[in-house]
């Protein structure tokens, strides 16, 4: 274990004391809650958009769970502040594991992955796509 993967555990640490973004948004153009039932982490997030329908201008979110999925949520409500919905769309688990910048078990990839998942499920409902679900679960 190298310098550089404490400063990441230093980071995710940071992220879930302090998360970024916590909190709800009035009338969000996008709202969506997800679940690990695993693990017991919840993640609702809200997403406010550009005028253009399309940018991300705002992302918050409330939950509760391990310190993975809550500082994988407040980073990554930063980091899609000012993407393309499809950009969001087309992120992977990778994306996910990259910003954190630690290995994980399988079992905390789940964890990792859920805002994401939460993030692209409402998305995919507010294009109006049919997929069949109420809450994002990562099993």
């Amino acid at each position: 274990m190298g310098l550089g993967s404490d400063m990441y555990r230093q980071q995710i640490l940071d992220h879930y004391k302090n998360p970024r973004n916590y909190g709800e948004l009035e009338d969000p153009d996008i709202e969506h809650v997800g679940e690990n039932p695993m693990c017991g982490d919840t993640i609702k997030m809200f997403v406010q958009l550009e005028d253009d329908g399309d940018t991300i201008e705002r992302v918050r979110f409330v939950g509760d769970g391990c310190a993975i999925s809550q500082a994988s949520a407040s980073m990554l409500s930063g980091e899609l502040q000012g993407k393309s919905l499809d950009t969001v769309e087309e992120m992977d688990r990778d994306d996910v594991v990259e910003m954190l910048g630690v290995e994980l078990s399988p079992m905390r990839i789940k964890c990792a992955v859920l805002a994401e998942k939460v993030a692209q499920d409402g998305i995919a409902l507010h294009n109006g796509e049919e997929i069949d679900i109420e809450k994002t679960q990562t099993e």
